[in-house]
């Protein structure tokens, strides 16, 4: 990776990780439209999930769930998680374009 690429990455991961941290602070507690119209529409909107969230309503359930700490290191988490998997995917796709080409 090229330094210009380099500083593009890091520059990106900057933002991404300063809206995570700023993001439950300005968040609004009122539920947003598809969980609003959910609710109005679903007789029985409380029912069993297909699989549990590790991070469940961008909350670490061992920090509570009106911690907005707890949303900051979720956020941030999850930022990361997100970044490296994408990485991971990018590297893997370099290597298999270099084989076809060569």
């Amino acid at each position: 990776m090229n330094s210009k690429n380099k500083k593009f990455l890091l520059g990106g991961l900057a933002i991404a990780l300063v809206i995570a941290i700023l993001a439950p602070f300005l968040a609004s507690s009122n539920p947003d439209g598809l969980d609003s119209t959910a609710e109005k529409v679903m007789q029985n909107p409380e029912t069993e999930p297909a699989f549990e969230s590790p991070l469940p309503d961008y909350t670490i359930p061992f920090l509570g769930e009106d911690n907005p700490f707890g949303g900051v290191i979720a956020l941030i988490l999850g930022t990361l998680i997100v970044l490296g998997i994408a990485y991971g995917i990018g590297i893997i796709l370099k290597k298999k374009n270099e084989k076809e080409n060569t």
